[in-house]
């Protein structure tokens, strides 16, 4: 399904029922209604960045509902799409934290290559229906991501921004990662303390200190 590591490492939550009825309403779903995204990009971010390579996770809730705007990965849209508030409230974060300039395109595919797994916790969404898959069965597969995360030997950083995100720590119990905490960037909450976070240079001076490379945020 994913990638020979990920398949691996997951291989055991592939057979249990709770995800054969997953599989199956997801394919439900996208035979009967509006999906988001497309079903081919799904598991985009473990295309992206196999389980070896994780570096930092950015965990979200779930896709954007809008047409055209989800591509698999967390707090991303696609080339061409106008940023959702959120998306833009990172990048100007992103901005004060290292000056490079927000860019034309909202797409976060070269975090993924980076090693940053854009994880949401929900992977599939109805057509302007947010949360309308909440409860089938994503949030059990992508906790056991989490803590299969949690069991590498080597540290990670997870970003987790807003309540729901923070819900998550009590998945992450090895002492060697770092999670940066902090309100989310949605308009609502991104004066509360999201602005001046500075996770990005924290993510790096972590990465850095643990003499891993660190990540290029820099987007074209």
């Amino acid at each position: 399904m994913l990638t020979k590591k990920w398949d691996e490492v997951l291989k055991e939550e592939y057979k249990k029922d709770y995800f054969l009825k997953l599989v199956d309403i997801v394919r439900m779903e996208y035979n009967n209604k509006t999906i988001f995204p497309r079903a081919n990009e799904v598991f985009k971010t473990f295309f992206l960045t196999d389980y070896d390579d994780v570096k930092v996770v950015i965990l979200g809730q779930d896709p954007y509902h809008g047409t055209g705007e989800a591509e698999g990965l967390s707090f991303s849209v696609k080339t061409g799409i106008r940023k959702p508030p959120s998306l833009l409230n990172i990048l100007k974060e992103l901005k004060d934290d290292f000056g490079y300039d927000i860019p034309v395109n909202g797409s976060l595919e070269k975090w993924g290559k980076e090693g940053i797994l854009l994880l949401n916790s929900i992977l599939t969404v109805q057509k302007d229906t947010p949360l309308s898959h909440k409860g089938i069965g994503w949030e059990t597969f992508t906790d056991k991501v989490i803590e299969k995360i949690n069991d590498k030997t080597t540290p990670v950083v997870f970003i987790l921004w807003g309540s729901y995100a923070r819900s998550k720590k009590v998945l992450i119990t090895n002492s060697i990662h770092y999670v940066i905490e902090s309100p989310h960037p949605s308009p609502l909450s991104a004066s509360r303390g999201f602005f001046g976070s500075k996770p990005f240079s924290k993510t790096n001076n972590f990465l850095i200190s643990k003499k891993i490379n660190p990540i290029d945020f820099k987007l074209d």
